[in-house]
């Protein structure tokens, strides 16, 4: 969103920090994904920016899934939380039944703490753009990208993600 998250911020003993920004609510959605290859465990971070001050739809789930579909040229085993668009969306259910090499598993309900994604978002909302006042939309999504970019070189960040679930995906030790 263009009004930063604020976190606890340095300043000179007796003068309070002032932070200027926007006073709209516009924002940027987003959609991603942490792989992991089976054969080499090598990890990996997928994303996509979707149009300004636009919710994630069936059909921008549709789109990721061809986009994993062709980058990753395998058979794929998708877990994602139980939103609606996800599994119960008709537009991705009829995808589903004509890419048999996807597998989808659901977590429980209220379980972002299972959700390796979850970790994702919140080293980049909450870590890197705490505080972070954008100029304007371009400037929201261009540092978005940025970091999510840095991001994907991260393997490490990527891994402790997944650790931070417990999930048995056998992957760095988990079994």
């Amino acid at each position: 969103m263009l009004t930063p998250l604020v976190r606890r911020t340095y300043a000179p003993r007796g003068k309070t920090p002032i932070q200027k920004c926007w006073s709209r609510h516009d924002r940027i959605s987003a959609i991603s994904a942490i792989t992991i290859s089976p054969r080499r465990n090598r990890l990996g971070l997928y994303f996509k920016l979707l149009a300004n001050n636009r919710n994630v739809k069936a059909e921008d789930v549709v789109d990721f899934l061809r986009l994993l579909a062709r980058q990753l040229q395998r058979p794929l085993s998708i877990i994602w939380d139980r939103i609606n668009i996800h599994d119960a969306s008709r537009l991705v259910k009829e995808f589903l039944g004509r890419h048999r090499r996807i597998k989808t598993y659901q977590l429980p309900a209220y379980a972002p703490d299972l959700n390796p994604d979850e970790g994702v978002w919140n080293h980049t909302k909450y870590a890197r753009l705490a505080n972070f006042a954008p100029a304007d939309k371009d400037d929201l999504r261009r540092t978005v990208d940025r970091e999510l970019e840095k991001l994907r070189s991260r393997k490490d960040l990527l891994a402790s993600f997944i650790t931070y679930t417990k999930l048995p995906m056998g992957f760095g030790g988990i079994h």
